[in-house]
């Protein structure tokens, strides 16, 4: 091709990505609730005898107060020797405690603070994503300047978007006291998630945004909030159209995350006419909250609305479980482009330094979808994968996925099921459902999240699931015969009411019970509910011995 080609091509492609850029502008984004923080500059300064040369230096606003964790007390600054007792501390800006010594013991003190400066050798809390109003450093003087300006300016009213929605009823969390999945909990750099009995609990003031529990949830019980799915996908859609309708070229689509933490000092905010200048003309930037707040359902969504690849850009300062998280997810996503025939690196993460050599496409050219993404995450996946699999030239029903991937089958072993559908109801996502009146489990495979619940439940140890994911929709989606038997039958009424495998179960377990040892009274096994209790009262034997158990 010409250089005077190349040169129009380039050209044409710029100016359209202006427009698409001008297009997303227009869009409005979905308000969500607030968070306040109140914080009056109550600081806790933290740490050997340079806390007590440096606490001075907080003037003004600002009250400090030395946890002073080795060295000599000094007058002038308010202390509290921490005195070889243990130091935990819990909260967020406004609303810290700092607690010394054990539980019930004399020495047990409790301090409320707004705002933590942890002058400490290691940080006294590991977590990889820090609460709000906890700042950590060393004692150089570039730091301390850092450190003393930024605590300055979190005193006052403060407020951020409650960035998540927590769906329980499709948790795959636990059941009946089981806990299955953990990945958000697992994931989360906040540690702002904890499980709670049977579902999870996300602290909103320890949440910072961070996305990667959405983009590891299997279900789409947690949903990131602001922007939503929904506004995030409308942006994509809108950016890719308005592009090509612009006469734009092999539009290659950037992630980027809007500002970010590295080595405890902010990123610069990234902006995208700073980043355009960096860019080819086809890749088009697309600034996010956070990289991990995207997950399968937007990457494969951009793929099918034209995207000849997505590129999440990498500044270098995403903490560890959520660059290992993310990492597993595009895994996934690349094993379903390579199942169906795309090129595996049509979806990458990639380091900032390399955003110029980004700009290969390395999909097809394929027909842009127009689906909407008003529904919930795995709809949106399914929809973006059912439109990919449509226009492939490579046809393979089936794929096997790695294990962690939230799509998969279940199988029951005949041998070892008594019907007795502990799984069925624990299924969160209900793919496992009963036969109704027959003795039957019934599996639609699209619902399965893959989370082991329903291993873990099972008393017999009669099911287990691999993960692998159908392309075949219909076969996907509709409800197949996992496992029946035939039905048993009342002796007393014959109305069918379990199975046969569930009786004889009973009748081992309850064999050498005292109440069965008569043949009326194992009989009593073989009998419907009604019939049951019927029997019961016009035996005599029976009532007896229920009047002497209620005696004792």
């Amino acid at each position: 091709m010409s250089e005077s080609k190349l040169n129009t091509i380039s050209m044409q492609n710029r100016r359209a990505r202006q427009a698409a850029q001008i297009a997303l502008e227009k869009l409005k984004v979905q308000p969500t609730s607030l968070l306040e923080y109140q914080s009056s500059g109550r600081v806790a300064v933290i740490g050997d005898e340079q806390a007590i040369e440096l606490a001075p230096r907080l003037s003004g606003v600002l009250q400090p107060q030395v946890i002073l964790t080795g060295g000599v007390e000094e007058p002038g600054v308010p202390l509290i020797s921490v005195g070889g007792r243990s130091l935990e501390i819990e909260g967020y800006l406004g609303n810290f405690t700092i607690f010394l010594g054990e539980t019930g013991k004399p020495n047990r003190e409790s301090v409320k603070v707004d705002l933590i400066w942890d002058l400490s050798t290691e940080a006294l809390l590991e977590m990889p994503m820090k609460p709000p109003g906890y700042i950590c450093s060393d004692g150089s003087e570039d730091n301390v300047k850092r450190a003393v300006e930024t605590l300055s300016s979190l005193v006052g009213t403060f407020q951020k978007p409650k960035y998540f929605n927590y769906d329980a009823s499709i948790c795959a969390h636990a059941r009946s006291g089981i806990t299955a999945c953990t990945r958000c909990i697992d994931a989360c750099p906040a540690q702002a998630i904890s499980s709670l009995e049977e579902m999870i609990e996300v602290d909103p003031y320890l949440c910072q945004g961070g996305g990667v529990c959405t983009a590891v949830c299997p279900g789409g019980a947690l949903t990131y909030a602001y922007p939503s799915m929904q506004d995030t996908l409308d942006q994509v859609r809108t950016l890719l159209h308005v592009y090509t309708q612009s006469g734009g070229e092999h539009p290659v689509l950037a992630f980027m995350a809007e500002s970010e933490q590295q080595d405890g000092a902010p990123l610069d905010a990234v902006s995208s006419d700073e980043v355009t200048q960096q860019l080819a003309d086809n890749l088009l930037p697309m600034v996010v909250e956070e990289l991990a707040g995207t997950g399968l359902e937007v990457w494969l969504a951009a793929l099918a609305y034209g995207a000849g690849k997505v590129v999440l850009i990498d500044r270098g300062s995403m903490a560890e479980p959520v660059h290992t998280a993310l990492q597993q997810q595009i895994a996934i996503a690349q094993e379903i482009l390579q199942g169906m025939g795309y090129p595996p690196d049509a979806i990458q993460l990639q380091p900032f330094s390399s955003v110029e050599q980004q700009a290969e496409v390395l999909m097809p050219l394929i027909e842009a979808a127009t689906f909407s993404a008003a529904g919930g995450k795995r709809q949106t996946v399914f929809m973006a994968i059912d439109h990919l699999y449509a226009q492939s030239q490579y046809k393979k029903p089936m794929i096997d996925l790695a294990a962690g991937a939230p799509f998969g089958a279940a199988t029951v072993d005949a041998g070892r099921c008594t019907l007795c559908l502990s799984c069925v109801s624990a299924c969160p996502g209900k793919a496992l459902q009963s036969g109704h009146d027959a003795p039957q489990i019934h599996f639609i495979e699209s619902n399965c999240l893959q989370c082991g619940i329903c291993t873990r439940t099972c008393p017999e140890d009669a099911i287990w699931i691999s993960p692998r994911l159908l392309f075949e929709r219909q076969a996907r989606s509709t409800a197949r015969l996992l496992y029946e038997e035939e039905p048993f039958c009342c002796v007393a009424c014959g109305k069918p009411f379990a199975s046969r495998s569930m009786i004889e179960n009973m009748q081992k377990k309850l064999g050498q019970h005292p109440m069965f040892q008569s043949r009326r009274a194992r009989d009593r096994l073989l009998m419907c509910e009604e019939c049951r209790v019927v029997d019961v009262v016009q035996d005599a034997d029976a009532m007896g011995a229920d009047m002497e158990s209620r005696q004792h």
